[in-house]
């Protein structure tokens, strides 16, 4: 694959860049992120189900990446003893990020069950500007989003180019589901704890719920409100 100069990215046509790296595989795209961005690229993880491919992929071939975790305070156990399983097994990078405000001092702020009353606001506080410190200094941000989650996301490409400059890159974009799932059986690679209690999407606790037969499987994320993003990737 060509390899670009970091500088030069800014100078491409984002609708050239994705040419060059739509029909890669995740792995080439990693490879060629690395490779490109090198100290000032990260990536994140939510360290789900759906996570592990990714974590794995980058293990195999950039095991140098920061792996960026927003650990809000508000994820359930069994997730954050995931991360220092997978960290173990895998040997990430892991970095935690945490929102200035931890949840003692977010009620004493704004209140009780803020998730409730405002959830956009609640992640905004936990994970929209915890990250916004996280990448700042960054050029490039590597997430596992892919385009048959949401409606939102089937509107992006591989690379996206944000008005602050920061070029975010999805190396899963084009994968589904069944994808993700025949991936781990290949590999034999370990699911979430919670799985096997129908949490097939794994968010914040108070946020998150099981999935029931015939539903999407972020059909648990904000239950019952008309919200299906945290707005990391919005």
């Amino acid at each position: 694959m060509k390899l670009l100069h970091e500088k030069q990215v800014d100078s491409l046509i984002v609708s050239e860049l994705n040419q060059h790296l739509n029909d890669r595989s995740p792995q080439e795209i990693l490879s060629w992120a690395w490779a490109t961005f090198k100290n000032k690229i990260a990536a994140s993880s939510s360290f789900q189900s759906q996570s592990v491919p990714l974590l794995h992929m980058i293990a195999g071939t950039t095991p140098k990446l920061p792996v960026i975790f927003l650990d809000t305070g508000f994820h359930f156990p069994e997730t954050l003893q995931f991360r220092d399983e997978l960290q173990q097994q895998f040997g990430l990078n892991i970095v935690d990020v945490r929102p200035a405000l931890n949840p003692q001092q977010l009620v004493e702020k704004h209140g009780e069950k803020l998730y409730e009353r405002n959830p956009n606001l609640c992640c905004h506080f936990n994970k929209v500007e915890p990250m916004k410190q996280a990448v700042k200094g960054l050029r490039a941000w590597v997430t596992g989003i892919r385009a048959d989650q949401t409606s939102k996301r089937r509107q992006l490409k591989v690379v996206e180019i944000q008005d602050d400059g920061l070029i975010k890159i999805h190396p899963l974009l084009n994968w589904t589901k069944k994808d993700v799932w025949n991936y781990m059986d290949i590999h034999q690679l370990p699911a979430h704890p919670l799985l096997e209690k129908g949490y097939v999407s794994v968010g914040c606790a108070p946020c998150t719920r099981p999935i029931f037969a015939g539903e999407d499987e972020r059909a648990g994320r904000w239950a019952n409100l008309a919200k299906t993003e945290c707005g990391l990737h919005t």
